[in-house]
């Protein structure tokens, strides 16, 4: 009966740790089930992501395939603007050497040109200085020629009778007509004598001038008798000059080589002949130094 008990309660021991076993594995099991669970969420989720990435992946990739179609296209495109770059640089290229030769004849022919040029323009330059000089020189001449007729003729100058003007080297003596000439005449008075010989003597002095001489009148008409001789004014102005013309080569010695007689008329005034002070200008000899030609 004792053993009988023991070995029940043997029995019944190891019932209860048989049960006790298997509740501890079954939750062991439940553990890892629901661990397992939780793992292939996680990997649901990272699969999830991966795959988001992928097609993002994916896209860009198509996007950069795309920008290398067209930079290749590009590139082709400029390779092929090189070799045309490069083509017409190799004709320019050849075409420089062929000219080469004659830019060369060229640049020497315009070296020569300046040359010639700068020759020609020191030449000029100098010229123009002795030609500067002379000018000087005769302008100097005209001024001392000027300075002594004012000096000889001071007071027929002051009386209004004559008048003495330079202009650019240009010398005019103007006399008026009542001085040299009775009215209508181309006879010279005694009065008119002496101032043509203090002229002529400065005159004469200048011998690189020409002297020229010239016959003006008035408006008036040539009236009367006096139209026999002298049909116009024309006449009587050039008998006039004439006349004082023979009085400076045959009385001051003047070559006639220098001397030119010209009569003007009533068409050249200097004052209006409207009015007796104006007429009375009009009616004149002027006396006109000018560059001898042959200098």
């Amino acid at each position: 009966m004792k053993f009988y008990f023991r070995f029940s309660l043997v029995l019944i021991l190891a019932a209860t740790l048989s049960a006790c076993i298997s509740q501890s594995v079954h939750q062991q099991k439940l553990d890892e089930n629901q661990h397992l669970q939780s793992v292939i969420k996680g990997l649901e989720a990272d699969y999830e992501r991966l795959k988001g990435d992928k097609d993002q992946l994916t896209e860009r990739n198509d996007s950069l395939n795309q920008r290398l179609l067209e930079a290749t296209e590009h590139s082709k495109l400029l390779q092929e603007d090189l070799m045309r770059a490069r083509a017409d640089l190799d004709r320019v290229e050849k075409v420089l050497a062929d000219r080469s030769a004659e830019a060369g004849a060229a640049m020497a022919e315009m070296r020569q040109g300046i040359d010639r040029l700068t020759s020609e323009s020191n030449d000029l330059q100098q010229q123009l200085e002795a030609e500067r000089q002379a000018r000087e020189a005769r302008l100097a001449e005209v001024q001392g020629t000027y300075d002594e007729l004012v000096g000889k003729l001071e007071e027929e100058i002051q009386r209004g009778e004559v008048k003495i003007s330079e202009l650019k080297g240009k010398l005019t003596v103007n006399v008026v007509d009542k001085v040299l000439f009775d009215s209508g005449r181309a006879a010279l008075k005694p009065a008119g004598i002496k101032v043509l010989k203090q002229i002529g003597d400065v005159l004469k002095a200048a011998a690189d001038k020409n002297i020229q001489v010239e016959g003006h009148t008035d408006n008036v008409p040539i009236r009367g008798p006096l139209t026999q001789t002298y049909p116009s004014n024309w006449e009587l102005s050039t008998a006039r000059a004439t006349t004082v013309l023979h009085f400076l080569q045959d009385k001051a010695a003047i070559p006639g080589e220098r001397l030119s007689a010209v009569g003007y008329g009533e068409y050249n005034p200097i004052a209006s002949n409207a009015t007796v002070a104006g007429r009375s200008q009009n009616r004149r000899i002027q006396i006109v130094l000018t560059a001898n030609k042959d200098r």
